[in-house]
């Protein structure tokens, strides 16, 4: 069973969000990283990049595929996790305690789109 924290929120593409200081931190969530299995590289945008809500955030490999990671909120990345790009073991390790961005929110109105855990839990047993 995925690890599911509260007061995240979550995209159907299986990506979190927590806003921290005005801030948002993105990262994928546990039942993304299992199902990658062991992840070897991460490339993520320079800061500054302004992304919209849904476009490619940056690419996510696994010893099984490449996939990805999408965008769940429009915004500017203020910074990018090295930590994630340099070990990206520690996404497996940690998936919630190591972001792979922070971002400026264009609109903060876009987080009612995405799921509470509740919500999220009910997806993705339909996933599993």
């Amino acid at each position: 069973m995925s690890i599911v924290l509260d007061g995240l929120y979550y995209s159907k593409d299986h990506e979190w969000v927590r806003l921290e200081d005005g801030k948002a931190y993105i990262g994928i969530t546990d039942f993304a990283q299992h199902a990658l299995g062991a992840i070897v590289y991460v490339e993520l945008p320079e800061v500054g990049t302004e992304i919209g809500m849904d476009e490619n955030l940056g690419v996510i490999e696994s010893v099984k595929a490449a996939s990805d990671i999408l965008m769940p909120v429009t915004g500017t990345i203020l910074e990018v996790n090295m930590d994630s790009v340099e070990d990206p073991a520690i996404i497996n390790a940690a998936p919630y305690e190591n972001h792979l961005v922070v971002v400026e929110l264009k609109d903060e109105e876009e987080l009612q789109e995405l799921l509470d855990k509740a919500a999220y839990e009910e997806f993705i047993a339909k996933e599993d």
